[in-house]
C-alpha cells in the first residue's frame, strides 16, 4: 500500500515535437571514419630527421654561396674547402685522435658532475637544510662562468686533464641538481600519496615514483649540463693549448689559427658541430623516445 505522504513521481515528458528541426537517423554501423591517406612526400616530409637534414643542407648552400661571393679562404672558406680539408684531417688521424682526446675528458668531468649533482639533489630531498643549502650554492655557482675559473684551475691542479675536469665538474653540477631538484619538487602530492598508499619507502619510492615523474627536468638537466660541459672545454682547451701545447679539438682549432690555415681551424669547429649533433640526436633523442614519449609525457 502505497504511503500518502510519499511525494508523486514525476511522469516523464517527452521532448516537445519540433517541426522546423529536421532529424537524420543513421545505423551506427553505417558510421566510418574517412582518413584521407598521405603522399609518398609527405610521409617522407613528416621524419623529423628528414626536415633537420633539409635545414643542415639549406645552411651549408647558403655558406657554401656566402664564402664564394667573398673569394677569402684567410677570412671565411666554403663550405666545400671546409669539408676538403674535414676529410683530410679525418684521413691521416689528427682530427679521430684530437676529438678522442677531448671526448674522453669530456666523460671524466661530466661523470664527476653527474655525481655531485645526485647527491647534492638527494641532500636537499632528505632535509630542508639541504634544501637551502642546495638553492644558496647554486645562486652562487651558476651564474659563475667556467671558464673563469681556469686560472685557479692551473694553480691548483697544474697543466693537464685535473684542471679541465674540474672546471667541467662546475660547469655540470649546476645545472643538472637545479633542474632534477625542481622536476622532484613538481611531482604531483596525489602521485606521492600513491606511492605511499602502495607502501613503497626509500629507494623503491624514489625509483618507482620520484625519478619517473621527474625525469623530464633531469634529462633537460642532463642535456643543459652536457652542452656546458662540451663548449666549456673546447674554450679551455684553446688556454692549455697556449699554454702546453697539448690538447683535443680546441687546441686543434687553436694551432691551426696560428698557421692561418683558416680551412683546418672550420674544419675543427664542424667536428665540434657534428659531435653535438650526434650527442643530441641520437643519444639523448633515444632515451628520450624510449622513456618520456613511452610514458605519454609528451608527444
Amino acid at each position: 500500500m502505497r504511503d500518502a505522504s510519499a511525494p508523486t513521481p514525476t511522469p516523464l515528458r517527452l521532448a516537445p515535437h519540433r517541426p522546423e528541426i529536421v532529424r537524420d537517423t543513421e545505423q551506427a554501423g553505417d558510421i566510418a571514419v574517412i582518413e584521407k591517406p598521405l603522399s609518398t612526400l609527405e610521409l617522407i616530409y613528416n621524419q623529423g630527421f628528414v626536415r633537420k637534414g633539409l635545414i643542415l643542407v639549406a645552411l651549408a648552400v647558403i655558406w657554401e654561396i656566402y664564402g664564394r661571393y667573398l673569394d677569402n679562404d684567410l677570412l671565411f672558406p666554403t663550405f666545400s674547402a671546409t669539408v676538403t680539408a674535414f676529410v683530410n684531417a679525418v684521413a691521416d688521424g689528427t682530427l679521430p685522435a684530437r676529438a678522442w682526446s677531448s671526448l674522453k675528458v669530456l666523460l671524466m668531468g661530466y661523470a664527476a658532475g653527474v655525481l655531485l649533482a645526485t647527491l647534492l639533489t638527494a641532500l636537499a630531498i632528505a632535509s630542508r637544510i639541504g634544501s637551502d643549502f642546495l638553492e644558496t650554492m647554486t645562486s652562487m655557482f651558476n651564474p659563475l662562468p667556467a671558464i673563469a675559473l681556469l686560472p685557479l684551475a692551473l694553480i691548483w691542479f697544474g697543466l693537464g686533464n685535473g684542471s679541465l675536469v674540474f672546471v667541467l665538474v662546475h660547469s655540470v653540477t649546476w645545472a643538472i641538481a637545479l633542474n632534477t631538484h625542481s622536476g622532484f619538487l613538481s611531482v604531483s602530492r596525489t602521485l606521492k600519496m600513491v606511492g605511499r598508499n602502495y607502501g613503497l619507502t626509500g629507494a623503491s619510492y624514489i625509483t618507482k615514483i620520484l625519478i619517473p615523474a621527474a625525469f623530464p627536468s633531469i634529462l633537460t638537466g642532463l642535456k643543459i649540463g652536457w652542452a656546458f660541459a662540451w663548449r666549456t672545454l673546447i674554450a679551455a682547451e684553446l688556454v692549455f693549448g697556449v699554454s702546453s701545447g697539448s690538447g683535443g679539438l680546441g687546441w686543434f682549432i687553436f694551432e691551426n689559427k696560428n698557421m692561418l690555415d683558416i680551412p683546418n681551424v672550420f674544419a675543427g669547429l664542424l667536428a665540434v658541430i657534428l659531435i653535438g649533433l650526434v650527442v643530441e640526436n641520437l643519444i639523448f633523442q633515444t632515451i628520450e623516445a624510449r622513456t618520456i614519449h613511452r610514458w605519454g609525457m609528451q608527444t
